[in-house]
């Protein structure tokens, strides 16, 4: 059978990347090599309903700009604007029904932080992800595991801890403080080009 007919194995890694950092490449290449994903979609989130009202959010459109200048050159990941296209509040069961009606064939992974993991009793139409999709976990070195919710097709992936955050990344550029080996290099030049995080925090 020819493999095309089979659908592809994709990740599903959504977020703000507001900015990507090393931190989310180490987690999408890792999940890529353990679950031999063909590829992991950095899903940029337009409106993320979790963070509305909690701080200042960077437009859809230069976020979109950090994450492929961040996975240009890097195997098996692309960035995604499939929420910005969508618009509005982004819903990972809305996102999922979209990648479903175009690659109907796909087989898809949903790639999560473990905090995020343990939010999920509190998304929008968890049922329709559960159907939808297999649950990938991100784990720390020694960190305590996170149980898998009843029901749910369900993987763990440990990955390197790296203590990286956009928070801090934000923080640094508003302070001046240095970015390199966080950030990939064109991430800090995207950053700088465009102003982003110039303003006191």
């Amino acid at each position: 059978m020819n493999r095309c007919c089979l659908g592809e194995r994709l990740g599903i890694f959504g977020g703000t990347f507001d900015p990507p950092h090393v931190g989310h490449l180490v987690c999408a290449v890792n999940v890529r090599f353990r679950l031999r994903l063909d590829r992991v979609l950095l899903v940029v989130n337009d409106l993320p309903w979790q963070k509305i009202g909690t701080r200042p959010i960077s437009p859809a459109a230069q976020r979109l700009g950090m994450v492929e200048a961040a996975v240009a050159d890097v195997e098996g990941l692309e960035a995604s604007r499939i929420e910005i296209d969508a618009g509005g509040l982004s819903y990972t069961a809305d996102t999922l029904a979209r990648l479903r009606a175009d690659s109907p064939s796909d087989d898809f992974f949903v790639v999560l932080g473990a905090d995020a993991a343990a939010g999920l009793p509190t998304w929008e139409r968890l049922d329709e992800v559960r159907e939808q999709a297999t649950i990938v976990v991100v784990e720390r070195p020694g960190a305590d595991a996170v149980t898998p919710l009843e029901g749910f097709r369900w993987e763990s992936v440990e990955v390197p801890g790296l203590q990286v955050s956009s928070t801090d990344l934000r923080a640094r550029v508003s302070d001046g403080r240095p970015l390199d080996y966080l950030v990939t290099r064109e991430v800090v030049e995207w950053i700088f080009a465009h102003n982003l995080y110039q303003d006191p925090l």
